[in-house]
C-alpha cells in the first residue's frame, strides 16, 4: 500500500517536472523569437543610422545618431507616391478578383455532386507540378492585348491552386445540415455560397486574402516583364530602381541627380517602406489568420 508521502512525492515529481520542460519551452520559444525580431530591429535601426555608424558596426540594433536622410532620398520624387498608389490599386483589384475566383471555383469542387469534379481537380493540382514558363506565359499575355496594363498584374495571377485547395477542405468540413436547412427554406446554390458558405468560413477567407494581397502587393517580375512604362510601375519596381541608383550603378532613366546617402541605408529603408503597409495590416487579421491556416489545413 502506498504511503500518502510517497503519493506526495510523486505528485511533487510531476508537478516540478511539468514546470521544469514549460520552462524549457518558454526560453527556447523566448529565443526562437528573438531570432526573428532581431533582423527586424536591425534593418528598422540601419535605415535611421549614419554613414560612419554603419560602417564600423556590423550588426546594428539602435543607431546612437538618428538620421532621415535614407528616407528623405527615398521620398525625394513625387514617382514613389504614385507608386504607392498603384500597389494599393493593384493589391485591393487583385485581392478581391483572386479571392472571388477562388471561391467560387472552391465551392463548386467541394460539391460532392459535381459531375467530373475529379478530373477538373486533377487539372487545377497538374498546373502546381507544370506551367508553361516565362516565355509561354508572356506570349499569352502580349497576344491577349495585356501587355503594359494593370491587368497584366492581376489576370495571369488570378488564382492559386494552393490557396483553392484550402478554401476547398475549408468548406468540405463544414456541416452539411448548414446547407440542408438552406436548401428547405428555399435558398438556391448561389443563395447558399453567399448567406451561409461565406459567412460560416470567415476565418479562412481572412487567411487566404493575406496571402493573396502579400502576393499583388510584392508583385515585381510580372512588373518587369510586361510594363514598359515607368511611369506604371508599382512600388516594388521603383524601390529596385532607388537601390540601384543609391548603390552608384549607372541606370537609364534616373530618376534622382542629387548624392545619395549611404546605400545601406537606403537598402534599409526600402524594405522598412516595402514591409510597413503589410505589418499594418497583419495585426487585424492575426486572429483569423492563425484559426483559418489551421482548419483549412485538416479537414479533409
Amino acid at each position: 500500500m502506498m504511503e500518502p508521502g510517497g503519493g506526495n512525492h510523486m505528485v511533487g515529481d510531476k508537478t516540478w517536472s511539468g514546470r521544469l520542460f514549460n520552462g524549457v519551452n518558454m526560453v527556447l520559444l523566448g529565443l526562437i523569437g528573438l531570432a526573428t525580431v532581431l533582423p527586424f530591429v536591425h534593418v528598422f535601426g540601419s535605415s535611421f543610422a549614419t554613414a560612419g555608424e554603419i560602417a564600423s558596426k556590423k550588426f546594428l540594433l539602435v543607431p546612437t545618431e538618428f538620421t532621415l536622410d535614407a528616407y528623405r532620398y527615398i521620398f525625394s520624387t513625387s514617382t514613389l507616391p504614385k507608386a504607392m498608389l498603384v500597389s494599393l490599386g493593384v493589391t485591393a483589384a487583385g485581392t478581391l478578383w483572386s479571392m472571388l475566383i477562388s471561391v467560387l471555383t472552391a465551392y463548386g469542387l467541394s460539391r460532392k455532386d459535381l459531375m467530373g469534379r475529379n478530373g477538373i481537380m486533377f487539372l487545377f493540382v497538374f498546373t502546381m507540378l507544370f506551367n508553361g514558363g516565362m516565355i509561354p506565359t508572356f506570349l499569352v499575355v502580349k497576344e491577349t492585348g495585356l501587355l503594359d496594363s494593370y491587368l497584366s498584374l492581376i489576370v495571369p495571377v488570378s488564382i492559386n491552386v494552393f490557396n483553392m485547395i484550402i478554401l476547398k477542405t475549408f468548406f468540405q468540413g463544414l456541416p452539411d445540415a448548414l446547407e440542408e436547412s438552406a436548401k428547405i427554406d428555399g435558398s438556391n446554390d448561389v443563395g447558399i455560397l453567399f448567406r451561409i458558405i461565406i459567412p460560416c468560413s470567415l476565418p479562412a477567407i481572412a487567411t487566404i486574402s493575406l496571402f493573396y494581397a502579400v502576393t499583388y502587393w510584392n508583385t515585381y517580375m510580372h512588373a518587369v516583364l510586361y510594363l514598359s512604362d515607368a511611369g506604371k510601375w508599382p512600388v516594388q519596381v521603383l524601390l529596385r530602381q532607388i537601390i540601384v541608383l543609391a548603390s552608384g550603378l549607372s541606370y537609364d532613366n534616373a530618376v534622382y541627380t542629387d548624392a545619395p546617402p549611404p546605400s545601406q541605408a537606403v537598402k534599409m529603408a526600402v524594405i522598412v517602406v516595402a514591409t510597413l503597409p503589410v505589418l499594418v495590416v497583419y495585426p487585424f487579421l492575426q486572429k483569423h489568420f492563425a484559426k483559418g491556416a489551421l482548419l483549412g489545413s485538416v479537414k479533409a
